[in-house]
């Protein structure tokens, strides 16, 4: 299918819509959506994108967005499409680029100007599946202490969950609401809705639209598109693979389970089968040892010439079974 918009979710189309100096305005008021009433920027400037480490052996830190606002204020904006294993300490790791950036040579008091890392994720966080959280769109985190206090102000994190934004477009409200609908369903949109004929919106479309790239912009787009695909392709191989390997565990240990438990059973019925035949003995074993009294009473009355009629009235023996002792 034709599609009229950019898939905002690859990396060149999310650098298109909002990391380039013409679309400044749309990383604003997206940034303002998503910080407090006193946190809100007027201007931001572009800053490097790769930072490298103190030591030529460090590893660097290519960002998708570097920006610095009016007050000197740092902003990390990262896209991550596809699930990857350990993105917070990824941004964790960022993060620490442009705070050793502020440091200044010869007499400096440390301190610092705020630093935001903020996350735009096509997929969601594996730890809050059975938490409160789940279902969450928006993760602010800040460094607190043990009574839940903020402990320092400074350094910021703000990760987007976009799966779990469900809202309809009848449904949006707020600039955020609009913003987060955009990402998730701007390739397929065919026109612009009602909803965002505002300026910031219009440019918006204006960036993504297919029709007004370069050849050159048309080329790398295709290619970002292409990684897009193939990353997904390898996620979801190795999820599919994960899945086998633990239904494949898990059937392994459910036979080994079953196999116990029938052990299991088969040692209890056992046990009671044995405690059966150990009570049928001990019942039989008591049959004779009443037989054998029976008859060394006979005996004895025999003996002493009791009569037999007296005999078999006293032992319940037969007159034959008399007769043999």
């Amino acid at each position: 299918m034709n599609t009229k918009y950019v898939n905002p979710f690859t990396d060149f189309g999310f650098k298109k819509i909002f990391g380039e100096e013409a679309s400044k305005p749309q990383l604003i008021d997206f940034l303002n959506c998503l910080l407090p009433e006193n946190d809100k920027i007027f201007d931001l400037s572009f800053k490097d994108k790769e930072k490298s480490g103190k030591a030529k052996h460090n590893r660097k830190a290519v960002y998708d967005i570097y920006c610095e606002n009016e007050k000197g204020e740092k902003f990390i904006v990262e896209l991550q499409s596809v699930h990857q294993q350990f993105f917070k300490d990824r941004t964790i790791y960022y993060s620490t680029f442009p705070i050793q950036d502020q440091a200044k040579k010869g007499d400096w008091n440390y301190e610092l100007k705020s630093v935001y890392c903020v996350g735009v994720l096509g997929f969601t966080f594996d730890d809050y599946k059975n938490e409160p959280e789940k279902g969450e769109v928006i993760h602010t985190v800040q460094l607190k202490d043990q009574h839940n206090k903020i402990f320092y102000d400074k350094l910021k994190y703000v990760y987007v969950e976009v799966p779990n934004f469900n809202k309809k477009l009848n449904e949006l409200v707020t600039q955020l609401e609009k913003w987060l609908f955009f990402i998730k369903n701007l390739e397929d949109f065919n026109q612009i809705p009602e909803i965002f004929k505002e300026m910031v919106f219009i440019e918006a479309f204006q960036c993504a639209e297919l029709a007004k790239f370069t050849d050159e912009e048309r080329a790398n787009y295709e290619a970002s598109l292409k990684t897009l695909r193939d990353n997904f392709a390898t996620f979801d191989s190795a999820k599919k693979l994960a899945y086998k390997e633990g239904r494949d565990e898990g059937l392994m240990k459910g036979r080994e389970e079953g196999r116990e438990e029938g052990r299991e059973e088969g040692r209890e019925e056992g046990r009671e089968e044995g405690r059966e035949e150990g009570r049928e003995e001990g019942r039989e074993e008591e049959r004779k040892e009443v037989k054998q009294k029976t008859k060394n009473l006979a005996k004895v009355m025999k003996e002493d010439g009791e009569p037999i009629e007296k005999i078999m009235r006293y032992t319940g023996l037969s007159k034959e079974e008399i007769d043999a002792l």
